[in-house]
């Protein structure tokens, strides 16, 4: 008898059995990555105002362009530097000259030349000019004033970045602190809509002072998208200045105390006419101008040289020297020269070099000027800052004392949740004023600090 059995429980192989409890272990593993994969965020980073200045100066590329324009003008300086050295020159010349007709006749004498001739020349010359009417010396100063004007670009460049730096951070602490005022906003209207609401269902208020309060929430909200599309323009001009990641959160926990002493307007007059680039860049422009005056009125004086050259002939076809084939003249000389004619071509041009330095004396009086009414200014906006924050401070006590009011009222139900709900709204709103005024104040003190030249002294 044949019987077929068919066993349904037969093992599998051990091994294949791992490789499948394997399989299904890694692709659950894979699926629970994949859920949990998200897009990297955007990094964090609490940053101080000292923190964000040096990294700015250390990361500008205007500071970098300044640098090379300083290096620009020293090269020039070193160039000009050069100008006074000794000049010289080696060169080696070779000739060969074909003579056709080499016979000349002169009567009873017949002269024969070769048919060919060669001729090698080298000439070794050594120049060195001893006096040219002081030009080069002139050019030295005149190099050297410019360089010193270039350094002095890349200080005001750097007050000023450090200032567009202070700019941003104290404007990211503002929207900041106004993005808060803008949530207890909506953290206080949304209990009074939930209240409201309520009411409504009791049948205590109508459906038009729902609306109302809803209607103010989204005014409120539209407040909010406006403050964190400017919270985002700034967070990214400001990682720009600092060589950021420009995906980088910038936060900002406190800011500098504005409350600083105040000197006499004149203490700040005195020192920006210390420390002001530009006046100190007009200064040296006027010295410029001077030292163009003397090296204009330098073309009339005559001019001194001497000159070494030593000469190399030689007629073979062979270069090398070979004896009594070549000569060997040396020369030494002194030239004086003298272009008289720059007595009269000199004068308007000497003229015209005159003007130029009055327009810069010129033009250091307006600057002056300018200089005193800008620290005036801000002066007296630093002094009005600080007014605003001793008022405010005024109304934070106030608003205090209705909050407490309101609160006591609340517990002994005389007053609304609403009421007490604008009390506390009030009082942080006063808060945060505060602190916009104290913020506006620390920007108004380096704005006057800044007009003074003594940004980064």
């Amino acid at each position: 008898m044949n019987m077929t059995t068919t066993n349904n429980n037969i093992n599998p192989d051990p091994l294949t059995k791992r490789t499948r409890i394997f399989r299904r272990y890694f692709i659950a593993l894979l699926i629970a990555g994949i859920a949990f994969v998200k897009p990297a965020a955007a990094q964090d980073r609490t940053i101080t105002l000292d923190e964000a200045i040096k990294l700015g100066v250390a990361n500008s590329k205007v500071l970098k362009l300044s640098q090379s324009k300083i290096d620009e003008a020293v090269a020039g300086y070193n160039k000009t530097k050069d100008g006074n050295l000794p000049t010289g020159s080696v060169s080696l010349t070779y000739d060969r000259a074909e003579i056709p007709a080499n016979t000349l006749n002169f009567g009873p004498q017949t002269i024969h030349l070769p048919s060919g001739a060669n001729a090698y020349l080298g000439i070794a010359s050594l120049n060195e000019t001893i006096f040219a009417g002081y030009k080069y010396r002139y050019a030295l100063e005149s190099t050297n004033l410019l360089t010193q004007i270039a350094r002095l670009d890349i200080v005001k460049d750097k007050d000023q970045i450090t200032y567009d730096i202070i700019s941003a951070y104290y404007n990211l602490y503002k929207v900041l602190q106004s993005k808060k005022v803008v949530q207890q906003n909506l953290n206080t209207i949304d209990e009074q809509i939930h209240q409201s609401q309520r009411f409504f269902d009791q049948g205590l208020v109508t459906k038009n002072d729902v609306l109302r309060f809803q209607l103010q929430r989204s005014n409120v909200e539209l407040t909010g998208i406006d403050l964190e599309s400017n919270r985002k323009i700034i967070n990214y001009n400001l990682d720009i200045l600092l060589g950021l990641p420009e995906s980088t959160q910038l936060n900002i926990n406190q800011i500098i105390e504005a409350d600083r002493p105040i000197a006499p307007l004149a203490n700040y007059i005195d020192s920006a006419m210390n420390n002001r680039q530009e006046l100190a860049q007009l200064d040296l422009r006027n010295r410029y101008a001077e030292t163009n005056i003397k090296s204009i009125e330098a073309n009339t004086l005559p001019t001194l040289s001497a000159a070494a050259s030593g000469y190399y002939v030689d007629v073979s076809g062979n270069p090398l020297p070979q004896t009594g084939n070549f000569i060997t003249p040396i020369t030494i000389g002194l030239t004086a020269a003298w272009k008289f004619d720059a007595l009269w071509l000199n004068k308007n041009k000497v003229a015209e070099a005159r003007i130029q330095k009055d327009q810069v004396a010129i033009n250091k009086g307006i600057t002056t000027d300018n200089v005193k009414n800008e620290i005036n200014q801000n002066y007296q906006n630093y002094l009005t800052a600080l007014d605003k924050i001793k008022l405010l401070q005024t109304s934070i006590e106030q608003a205090g004392e209705n909050n407490n009011i309101l609160t006591s009222k609340y517990k002994s139900n005389i007053a609304s949740a609403t009421d007490k709900a604008d009390a506390e709204t009030l009082l942080y709103q006063a808060q945060i004023n505060l602190e916009l005024a104290k913020a506006d104040a620390g920007l108004a003190y380096y704005t006057l600090i800044k007009s003074t030249g003594k940004l980064n002294k």
